[in-house]
């Protein structure tokens, strides 16, 4: 089954917990869903393959490490983007694509609206970039899309995830490494992590009225 790792660094739980905070407005926010990417995408890149190379410093020639294989960002739309920067900025060669989808508020189910991966070119590594993994519809699809793509390695970084959420995604793929900030307790009947945070696409892009 999938591994999940829960990363609960000191700085991680401190701003999950304003990113919770019903008071927290839209540029805070998309403020922390940034700096949140990032800081799990330090344990979620943990296992890249690098290969030695030759370098030259100041003193001397060394050898040193570098990534060994190109790496996809693959953001699903529209809430996946915030996470986005925080990674890129840490993995500046990484490639970005997106996969958009929307639930349909009646079956729970994710209706894919957008698909801009390159049909001729797949990466082996994607790192799937969704805040909330809640019912796990919109990741299960996306998987499925990356891996008809050619993906070998997909691993899953979201910010909140819900038990049924996990749970969905672990069977339909177990080989997606699963990596988040908290577990929380349940969804309600709606379809939303509770106590989770909201809809972080709303709360991102300020479009809760």
């Amino acid at each position: 089954m999938s591994n999940v790792t829960i990363t609960n660094h000191p700085l991680i739980e401190h701003k999950l917990s304003i990113l919770r905070d019903v008071n927290t407005n839209p540029t805070v926010f998309r403020h922390l869903v940034n700096e949140l990417g990032a800081l799990l995408c330090y344990e979620a890149t943990r296992d890249l393959p690098i290969r030695p190379v030759e370098v030259q410093t100041p003193l001397t020639a060394m050898t040193a490490y570098e990534i060994e294989e190109e790496i996809a960002l693959v953001p699903i739309l529209r809430a996946g983007l915030g996470m986005v920067d925080g990674i890129w900025d840490l993995v500046p060669n990484a490639h970005v694509f997106h996969i958009g989808f929307y639930r349909n508020e009646e079956t729970l189910q994710p209706i894919e609206y957008y698909n801009k991966l390159p049909k001729d070119h797949p990466i082996n590594i994607c790192l799937l970039l969704d805040p909330m993994l809640a019912t796990g519809g919109s990741a299960i699809a996306t998987t499925n899309i990356l891996k008809r793509w050619g993906a070998k390695k997909i691993k899953f970084v979201g910010l909140i995830g819900a038990p049924e959420g996990i749970t969905a995604l672990q069977n339909a793929h177990p080989d997606v490494d699963i990596h988040l900030a908290a577990i929380d307790e349940r969804l309600n009947e709606r379809g939303y992590i509770v106590p989770g945070l909201g809809d972080a696409g709303d709360r991102q892009f300020a479009t809760l009225f």
